[in-house]
Parts: C-alpha cells; sequence; structure tokens
C-alpha cells in the first residue's frame, strides 16, 4: 500500500468547494458546472442524511467521498452508502482514496451503521480493484432507468 502524502488533509465539504468539485465530476465523466454542483451542495449540505468530505494537498481539492446514512427494507438498523468516491486523476494510488474510504467508515461507524454499499460503473475495472482492496466485495448488479420528471407523462391520455 503506499504512503499516503502527509500533506493530505480530509474535512467536511463547503459551498466554496462547488467549483473544483464539479472539475473532479467532470474528470469522472459526469458533466457538471459550478453553479450546478453549488446547488447540489446547498440540498446536500441541508440534508442530515448525507456527508461529503474533501481531500486537500495544499490548497487544492484533489478528492472527494459522498455518503448516506439510511434506513432500509431489509434491515432494523441503519445502513450507509458511499454514494461518490473521486481522486483527481494526478493523485490517484498516493492514498488519497483509502484515506477517504477510511474517513467515511469512520463517520459511519459514528452513527451506528453496521453495513455499508456502493455502486460503480462497469467500465470502471481499476476502482473496482481499489474496492476490492480495501475490503469490499461484489454482492449484486445494479439496474437503472431515466424516468420523466413529474408532470409531464403522468396524465392519463384521452382520445
Amino acid at each position: 500500500m503506499p504512503d499516503l502524502n502527509a500533506n493530505v488533509r480530509i474535512r467536511a465539504a463547503k459551498l466554496s468547494d462547488a467549483a473544483e468539485l464539479a472539475a473532479l465530476m467532470c474528470e469522472l465523466g459526469y458533466e457538471t458546472t459550478s453553479d450546478e454542483m453549488r446547488v447540489r451542495l446547498k440540498s446536500i449540505i441541508k440534508d442530515t442524511g448525507y456527508s461529503t468530505f474533501v481531500a486537500k494537498i495544499g490548497k487544492e481539492v484533489c478528492g472527494m467521498i459522498g455518503t448516506l446514512t439510511h434506513m432500509s427494507h431489509e434491515h432494523n438498523d441503519l445502513s450507509g452508502k458511499i454514494v461518490a468516491l473521486i481522486v483527481s486523476r494526478k493523485q490517484r494510488c498516493s492514498g488519497v482514496g483509502r484515506a477517504l474510504i477510511a474517513t467515511a467508515e469512520k463517520h459511519f461507524a459514528r452513527r451506528n451503521v453496521t453495513r455499508v454499499t456502493l455502486t460503480t460503473r462497469f467500465e470502471r475495472d481499476e476502482a473496482h480493484r481499489f474496492y476490492e482492496a480495501v475490503g469490499y466485495a461484489r454482492t449484486g448488479l445494479r439496474f437503472a432507468k431515466n424516468l420523466a420528471p413529474a408532470g409531464k407523462n403522468d396524465r392519463p391520455n384521452h382520445q
């Protein structure tokens, strides 16, 4: 395991991180503007079920992890989900991802979360190897479907 750069600091995300987080999202293939990220962060920061942590080296945000703590239909205790994990291309394989995962897991433990899940896209082989290396097992398959916003297709068709 590579040594984590001693200059890495992890802290809770702030609205002022929006531009750097948008750039990270773009690196991962999710085109996002600073304004869009600011709107998302405002909602996420207000919701106590969500937490977002950023990794910084010097003045630069080089990674982030977003989490969700929630009840589930399957279990009596709280569950956790890693909803986003991004490390900048130039800091990958430096230990930043491991540090962000460790921070999220400590946060979950403080909230009495007993299981953590995450999803990743099929083509992210490097990410799959990383998650397995930090102790996550493949346990299922995710399906997704895009829905039309409410109001567009929810009226009966009377002819």
